[in-house]
């Protein structure tokens, strides 16, 4: 069973943490594969910095989980990241976590910086022409309350389709290099023919995973529709907090752990491998 961290072991790990503060790893966590687009577009800018990467495999998917189990998860493993490595910033990259864990993680380690994965709704709703946005996400994000309030904040002139894309992180987390072009296409067309038939001219990809098939959905939209993810908005706040938080002097390795006690399937080697992380194991 997951188990969270109260506020007096919280004191002992963070007490237990040997890196220096400025040297210390950017942690990025996420119920599989799909924040490594986030953790490499940061990367990208702030090629000084040691990464680690932490994919939650023993809770993987957290769709089916209730709030309060997808919490706890989150929560174990970041103070299991803070044991193991310190971070001095961690970027929750799953909109789902970032929805119902922020709160709880802010409040067990106070001291260490958290930025969440929120659907870019107000850029599409700005970029959006026709006042007809898309978005794209799983089951639970499309029904959550939280992007109606998005959607009440920020695209409150726009109409807004919104379309659930299953299979889409089953697909890329277990069989992405296996898949063809073909079955990609079939997974997102779907949601293609949705958003041409309804006038479309921006789509938020609002799940993290999504991201990998981005390109299959874009030749299926045609050169007319812009698709948006949160990379820029999620790395925009972390190179906000790095001045904050302190930029190394010294670049460590970048690493990815993965919850779970067997070892590591080829598949997220393939990953690792990809997104220049060295495979540490399980933690």
């Amino acid at each position: 069973m997951v188990r969270g961290v109260g506020v007096g072991m919280r004191e002992r790990i963070l007490t237990n943490s040997s890196a220096a503060p400025d040297e210390a790893p950017i942690a990025f966590v996420d119920s599989g594969v799909g924040g490594l687009p986030y953790l490499d577009w940061v990367r990208e800018r702030l090629p000084g910095e040691t990464f680690v990467y932490w994919a939650d495999r023993a809770n993987f998917p957290y769709g089916p989980k209730t709030p309060e189990e997808v919490a706890e998860a989150v929560s174990s493993g970041v103070a299991a990241l803070v044991r193991e490595v310190g971070p001095k910033l961690v970027v929750v990259a799953c909109n789902t976590a970032s929805v119902v864990a922020l709160a709880r993680l802010r409040r067990e380690f106070p001291d260490l910086p958290f930025v969440g994965t929120v659907p870019a709704v107000k850029p599409a709703a700005l970029a959006s022409r026709s006042k007809k946005i898309g978005v794209w996400a799983t089951e639970r994000t499309i029904r959550d309350s939280y992007l109606d309030d998005l959607v009440r904040k920020h695209a409150a002139g726009c109409e807004v389709v919104r379309v659930a894309g299953p299979g889409i992180v089953d697909l890329v987390e277990n069989r992405l290099f296996e898949s063809t072009p073909e079955e990609r296409g079939r997974v997102v067309a779907g949601a293609a023919e949705i958003f041409r038939g309804r006038g479309v001219d921006q789509v938020v990809l609002g799940c993290t995973h999504f991201i990998y098939v981005a390109e299959d959905l874009r030749r299926r939209l045609g050169a007319g529709v812009g698709i948006m993810d949160s990379r820029e908005g999620v790395g925009g706040r972390v190179l906000a907090l790095s001045g904050t938080v302190g930029l190394s002097r010294r670049k460590g390795r970048d690493r990815m752990y993965l919850s779970g006690s067997r070892d590591p399937e080829p598949r997220y080697r393939d990953f690792a491998a990809r997104f220049r992380l060295e495979m540490a194991g399980v933690l």
